[in-house]
């Protein structure tokens, strides 16, 4: 850690000054905006791209010519004043954590995308899609580059544009945050620009939404490196190839990543197995469960960029997908890390098809282990080789030919590759969207075609959040529906659920789930490894549920927890043991948690219970259910109607220790009979009480409210998590004497343990 934290402060010391502002406007020569390499094949540049597309001008920003200053310059000083606190009289921040010190650190590099993200803006078109893409792919190639983004005139900021700013992070996956502000900048009503600048001074501004990605990625590099003559220093700064979880952030929602589905973007079927493959995107992870909803597996345990076992690989936003029966794979875009990936079914092991990967053999020992989830692994464990300019960009639609190809289009439809699947190499690269509709127009009209059966409301609905090509409509949803078993079945991304559309009747259903253990204790729940292990009282910096010390002799102690569930609220299902971690540190180990596992008496070192807890989390692996043994290979908590019981046992020596149980509730609102009434923004200010009452600023959770009733009428049937924390702290006295001197005393006790939520 000392190294790693060496490194980090070699980061650039000094900046260099830059001149004068520079303004640009676009020409009327055609822009390519996929000219450039990706971000994680960008190990080399070449540096002999040019602003194509665009004129530059000069500007001063000297204060005697203020007045002929460009006025996108006055944006500077505002923003920097609005750097100190979340809301304010004149503005406030949405996607921005409180906690993020870095951010307001003036001397950095800024890119700010100003003006495109109100109702009447770009925001509904396609052009919108290709400016994200293009801000979140420098995002990605230069980690320590801030990006923010900004909209003034927010003055009447209605319910439904909170709603629809929400709306826009979720679907653009948006990680940088967005400025705010009631005052009106008038000067900007030209249309969107990008902001580029080093500490609030002197900045570039680039106009028209199809500015070049290159020409911003040479502005960027130029301002970095204008006083350093060199590029040594530039490649520090860049990532070093595209690992997911070190370089990107998620987006910051409030509480919707803990409903049970967090944009479920795309879907397919294996109906002979009776199998549906849902990617639950901004949760990272694919979801496998039957036609009546049971789960049965899940790929990805947080996001990132790794291959192996369904529970340790990682994915960045997973999106459309087909499975292929003869080869038992389920072959599936991974968008956010440009990838295409194959998951096993049989083995239950994923690997990258695309891009192509060093063939150097994961090590799988413990340190290694160790170092990976510490964060000091020095090299990604997929590094991508150097590739051209026909690389994969942001992928999300699937399409698999006869002939063995397949069709990868990107949500803009500006771009179509032409992979071989045998291979995994890109045969050919289209682009433009006349050309992408000329070859595949009519699969895609083919896909779309079970939308004749769909109510004319819904669609309607759907338009807020997908795209409509010229003469197809609701172009955007051709990865997001799928026939099985003669029904339909639909990714809702708007009210976060999926539908299923009866194909006699024409009756729309909630698909209801089930088998919640599968999905394990998800990622955002965790508690960091490091902090888990490190020496010294982490109890007073730990945000537990409930906190409670016991004194006791050595020995074995049974720990009973009896959770009491916010009111007004109800299980879905009992609490699975695979919602469940708990973990001893100090002089105590957990001896159980799981029905029949026989703990031993003997005292173990406190080093070895450390090795031999690693080893547990390393290498357990689940086994797969069977549908005949649907009753027998859940292991359920005993649970009342409002009360969930957990048991641990740990062994304790004498000295200090403490017991930390993780786990996932499943709950939704309770309804009342009696009531006829339906207040579904009453109901949406009550989960967020539940989950977090105070965390989130006012305007993020107006916003959650907004968004949840807007397009929820039933809030009541929503599932979402409710994460519990207990830390219980112990300490053991020295062992009761024996009449042998030779022999130790042990006791066994039991506590319970009362935990309101």
């Amino acid at each position: 850690m000392a190294l790693m934290l060496r490194r980090f402060r070699q980061i650039p010391r000094v900046l260099p000054c830059i001149f004068s502002g520079v303004h640009y406007q676009r020409s009327e020569q055609p822009i390519n905006p996929f000219s450039t390499p990706l971000p994680h094949a960008w190990k080399k540049v070449n540096g002999g791209l040019v602003d194509r597309g665009c004129q530059a001008y000069r500007f001063s920003t000297i204060s005697e010519l203020s007045h002929e200053s460009c006025p996108e310059v006055e944006i500077l000083p505002y923003i920097e004043s609005a750097f100190d606190s979340l809301e304010g009289p004149s503005h406030c921040w949405l996607n921005k954590v409180e906690e993020s010190k870095n951010f307001s650190k003036r001397d950095r590099i800024f890119l700010v995308l100003a003006g495109v993200f109100c109702e009447d803006s770009l925001m509904l078109g396609f052009d919108s899609v290709v400016m994200f893409e293009k801000l979140k792919s420098l995002q990605q190639r230069y980690p320590l580059l801030h990006v923010m983004g900004f909209l003034s005139g927010c003055s009447s900021f209605s319910g439904a544009d909170k709603s629809h700013l929400l709306q826009i992070i979720m679907k653009e996956y948006i990680t940088f945050p967005i400025l705010l502000s009631n005052k009106d900048f008038s000067e900007m009503a030209g249309g969107a620009c990008y902001i580029l600048f080093k500490e609030f001074r002197s900045p570039l501004i680039y106009h028209e939404k199809d500015v070049d990605v290159g020409t911003l990625n040479k502005a960027v590099e130029e301002l970095y490196t204008q006083d350093k003559g060199e590029s040594a220093t530039l490649q520090n700064w860049k990532s070093n190839g595209l690992k997911q979880s070190d370089s990107t952030k998620e987006p910051y929602v409030g509480s919707l990543q803990n409903l049970l589905l967090y944009y479920p973007g795309c879907i397919s079927v294996d109906e002979s197995g009776n199998r549906l493959f849902l990617s639950d995107s901004n949760h990272h992870r694919i979801i496998i469960f039957s036609g009546n909803g049971k789960i049965l597996d899940c790929i990805g345990s947080a996001p990132g960029f790794e291959d192996g076992e369904f529970e340790s690989a990682k994915l960045a936003r997973p999106a459309a997908s087909f499975y292929h029966a003869d080869e038992d794979c389920l072959y599936f875009v991974d968008s956010e890390n440009h990838a295409i990936r194959r998951a096993d079914m049989g083995t239950r092991v994923l690997e990258t098809l695309y891009p192509p990967c060093n063939t150097n053999k994961k090590k799988n020992g413990l340190w290694s282990w160790i170092v990976n989830k510490l964060g000091m692994e020095k090299d990604a464990d997929t590094k991508p080789a150097e590739f051209d300019s026909g690389l994969l960009m942001f992928p999300w639609h699937l399409i698999k030919l006869v002939d063995g190809d397949l069709f990868i289009i990107n949500r803009s439809f500006e771009t179509l590759w032409i992979m071989a699947l045998a291979s995994g190499e890109i045969k050919e690269v289209v682009r433009g969207i006349p050309k992408v509709l000329e070859i595949c127009g009519e699969m895609i009209m083919e896909k779309l075609a079970v939308l004749n059966k769909m109510p004319h409301d819904w669609l309607q609905q759907q338009v807020d959040s997908n795209f409509s090509l010229e003469g197809i409509p609701y172009a955007g949803l051709m990865s997001s529906l799928a026939t099985f078993q003669d029904d339909i079945v639909i990714c809702d991304t708007v009210a976060q659920r999926i539908l299923r559309l009866n194909g006699e009747s024409g009756d729309f259903t909630n698909l209801e789930f089930s088998n919640f253990g599968i999905l394990g204790l998800p990622y955002w729940f965790s508690f960091p490894l490091e902090r888990v292990c490190a020496v010294g009282n982490l109890i007073r910096g730990a945000n537990a549920d409930h906190f409670q010390s016991f004194s006791f002799l050595p020995g074995k102690i049974n720990i009973q927890l009896m959770v009491e569930i916010p009111e007004d609220t109800e299980l879905v299902e009992p609490l699975q043991d695979g919602c469940i971690w708990r973990l001893a540190r100090g002089a105590a180990a957990v001896v159980s948690g799981v029905e029949d596992l026989v703990a031993s008496s003997a005292k173990v070192g406190v080093a070895q219970q450390w090795y031999d807890e690693l080893d547990n989390l390393a290498f357990f692996t689940p086994e797969p259910e069977s549908d005949a043994e649907e009753e027998n290979t859940t292991l359920d908590t005993p649970f009342q109607e409002e009360k969930v019981r957990i048991d641990c046992a740990v062994n304790t020596s004498p000295g200090t220790s403490e017991v930390i149980v993780y786990a996932a509730l499943y709950l939704k609102l309770k309804r009342n009979p009696n009531s006829q009434e339906r207040n579904p923004e009453k109901n949406a200010a009550r989960i967020l009480n539940i989950l977090e009452p105070e965390k989130s600023g006012k305007i993020t959770r107006e916003s959650c409210i907004q968004f949840l009733s807007k397009w929820n009428e039933d809030v009541e049937d929503l599932i979402f998590m409710k994460p519990l924390h207990v830390r219980i702290g112990l300490e053991s006295l020295s062992h009761p004497k024996a009449e042998n001197a030779k022999e130790t005393v042990l006791t066994e006790t039991s506590i319970q343990v009362n935990v309101f939520l």
